[in-house]
């Protein structure tokens, strides 16, 4: 669990959400914003996704940090790694109006750093505290933020990710990209096309009704995509959540990649071009360890989400070890050389060039990789830090780790049992190169925790 995480009040590991009109309101918005602002003075970046409400909470954000006498720069709509690559050193700050993959009732905020991450949990703690004691520096009437428009500067995102690659690296390569009708359409596409990609769209206008499918990429909702990666003859397929920070693929078949797989194969390839480490959560396949050490690569786990793998990466590198990359068994991927924050689009980039470079379809590559057969399940439960405890205390012979929940290692396979951040329950993840050796495990962690509840009917297990 990452440091402060306990503490927090509000936000998550992936800043704070809720249905807009409920729980997620302008006036929340507002004192986030009066709180960040007098928090940080300066010049602050805020952007958003494409989400219906995001005009009505991005003004009431930037209010708020206009009216602690800091000034906003309003980058209109754009991905959340677009934001992050223009806020780093040249803004104190950022703001992301966003839920990410969340239904389109959903808005939340990520509040982002000088540095371009996502802020950490000492900085959000302090800025809860100003929230809930409104402690607002707001300023004189002479001396408010003002307030500037500038959607051109997501130019320089356009310009960075292509720029990591030879000129010309897509030539050859058709590519159909669905944004979901999210942020990523405004960037996914020309990103390729400026590749030398020949590239179909579908989803590709801003809706933050999101009529086509849900934000959420997933293998259902992708169909389409799948259908018309085949109707093309396109060498790949890829989607966006709603804010372009994750992207997920379909090969050349039309079959979904499972995302853990899709992070083998960009480590894979990446552990092949330098030594070093690759740091992940701790719910990431133990697939990534096998690719990884296949070049003499290692895997530095951390707490579940990307600002944890973030910092990992950041700190390691300050002690002189190499980071090859970093991320997440979501779509969520992190490269050191370009920002150190999920960036969609450049993961969308790698793949076109790892295609380009190798040859072979996708299909053939992901077939080629170690198979693995996890399994999720989430468990109801009124008081989910006690249950982990339990299992804690049941496991201890073992030496579980302990970085985020529990997490048991076991020569053929390991699970991990974490508490949610967000709702009452337990979040359980096996894994093992057999399917059977998977469901034996489940079920063993079901038995122990039937053992802690005793005859309460809390938890609810399946």
């Amino acid at each position: 669990m990452g440091e402060g995480e306990i503490r927090k009040r509000l936000f998550g590991t992936n800043g704070v959400r809720g249905i807009v009109g409920q729980d997620m309101n302008p006036e929340l918005v507002l004192r986030i914003g009066a709180a960040l602002g007098s928090m940080r003075r300066g010049r602050i970046a805020v952007g958003r996704d494409t989400r219906t409400s995001g005009a009505a909470l991005a003004s009431a954000l930037q209010a708020g940090v206009m009216a602690s006498g800091s000034d906003v720069v309003d980058l209109g709509i754009l991905p959340t790694p677009a934001l992050q690559y223009i806020v780093r050193g040249r803004f104190i700050a950022g703001a992301m109006v966003t839920a990410s993959h969340n239904p389109p009732e959903y808005n939340g905020v990520k509040i982002i750093d000088t540095d371009g991450t996502e802020m950490g949990d000492r900085e959000v703690i302090q800025l809860e505290d100003r929230l809930f004691s409104h402690q607002f520096e707001l300023a004189p009437w002479n001396r408010v933020g003002r307030q500037t428009f500038a959607p051109n500067l997501v130019e320089e995102y356009l310009a960075a990710v292509p720029g990591h690659f030879a000129s010309g690296t897509g030539e050859g390569l058709t590519v159909v990209v669905d944004p979901g009708s999210g942020a990523g359409a405004r960037t996914t596409p020309e990103i390729l096309t400026r590749m030398g990609c020949r590239v179909h769209t579908l989803n590709a206008t801003l809706d933050g009704t999101f009529p086509n499918r849900a934000p959420e990429p997933s293998a259902e909702g992708l169909e389409p995509l799948a259908q018309m990666v085949k109707a093309t003859h396109a060498a790949l397929g890829l989607a966006h959540d709603g804010d372009a920070d994750r992207t997920v693929f379909v090969d050349e078949k039309g079959r979904y990649i499972e995302e853990n797989r899709e992070f083998a194969l960009i480590a894979r390839s990446m552990c092949r071009e330098m030594k070093g480490v690759v740091v992940a959560p701790v719910s990431t396949s133990r697939i990534i360890e096998e690719v990884a050490g296949e070049s003499g690569c290692s895997v530095d786990y951390t707490a579940v989400g990307s600002i944890y793998v973030a910092r990992r990466m950041m700190d390691l590198i300050a002690g002189g070890t190499p980071v090859v990359m970093g991320g997440e068994g979501n779509g969520g991927l992190i490269y050191p050389g370009h920002q150190f924050c999920r960036d969609g689009a450049l993961t969308a980039a790698k793949m076109v060039s790892l295609l380009a470079l190798s040859g072979t379809p996708l299909s053939e590559m992901a077939d080629s990789l170690p198979r693995y057969h996890m399994i999720k399940e989430k468990i109801r439960t009124g008081d989910a830090r006690h249950l982990v405890a339990g299992l804690i205390e049941r496991f201890r012979s073992e030496k579980p780790d302990l970085t985020d929940g529990m997490r048991l290692n076991r020569d053929d396979s390991w699970a991990l049992i974490r508490a949610s951040g967000t709702e009452p329950l337990v979040r359980i993840t096996v894994e093992s190169r057999r399917e059977n050796e998977a469901g034996d495990l489940l079920g063993e962690i079901r038995d122990a925790i039937r053992g802690i509840a005793g005859s309460r009917s809390d938890p609810e297990i399946p």
